[in-house]
């Protein structure tokens, strides 16, 4: 991985925010710290940042309100911190478009294995000489193209994907008419096992369907298994 990556981290708890920043650069990374949406503001402009780990709990304007503007400005990846009991916050920030979101308390190896894994599936994103043949998958008149991280609609547009939905949407297209459980699917996408309560995978998929147009009420491409998952019902045409 790149050591050059460059981290803001904008946290209103100072102590957090000051050893997040000592650790994180002690792992080679750049970080730019920053209070509040204020100073955040301030500093984006400044640089080109790799990630930003965002404080969901913030004095004045909110955390929620400062990933729904950083989405306006970039793809930025975000890694969201909540604090236990934020379930709603935490569904709504990840239908703003978070890549992924740790707990409080949290341990720093841990918010280090999952910046540097959306960090990965980021840098994928870009193609490389030498790097992986490009896979085609064509399902329903959509066209998804794995080494561009592309996805077409029916009729030739390229739909934005963050790096969380185009994963999803890459398993689900990878094992067609298979129903994945919530638990397989986020084994698959983050290496871990859902809470009680968490609903991570149902607003992942939620958003997806919103992208490919396909009725929430009546879904015809990504479909409900009550009491099982999700399944890709669609045919799927591999090249």
């Amino acid at each position: 991985m790149n050591p050059s990556q460059h981290i803001l981290v904008l946290d209103d708890d100072r102590e957090i925010r000051e050893l997040l920043g000592q650790f994180l650069e002690r792992q080679g990374m750049r970080v730019t710290l920053a209070r509040d949406a204020r100073e955040l503001r301030r500093v984006w402009p400044l640089a080109k940042y790799n990630l930003v780990v965002l404080d969901l709990m913030l004095p004045g304007e909110s955390g929620l309100d400062v990933a729904r503007w950083l989405r306006s400005q970039s793809p930025v990846p975000i890694v969201m911190l909540t604090a236990m009991g934020e379930e709603t916050d935490r569904i709504v920030g990840l239908e703003l478009g978070a890549d992924d979101y740790m707990a409080k308390p949290f341990n720093p190896r841990e918010l280090l294995a999952r910046i540097r894994a959306v960090l990965r599936r980021a840098e994928g994103a870009e193609t490389a000489p030498g790097g992986p043949p490009e896979r085609l998958f064509r399902f329903a008149g959509w066209t998804l193209e794995t080494a561009r991280r592309r996805l077409l609609s029916p009729q030739g547009v390229e739909i934005p994907l963050t790096g969380g939905e185009f994963d999803l949407l890459t398993i689900l297209v990878e094992r067609p008419n298979r129903v994945l459980t919530r638990d397989m699917l986020m084994d698959l996408l983050h290496n871990r096992q859902p809470g009680p309560f968490d609903r991570a995978i149902d607003v992942a998929v939620s958003r997806l369907r919103r992208k490919l147009e396909d009725d929430g009420r009546n879904p015809s491409v990504i479909k409900t298994v009550r009491g099982g998952g999700y399944v890709l019902a669609s045919p799927v045409e591999r090249a």
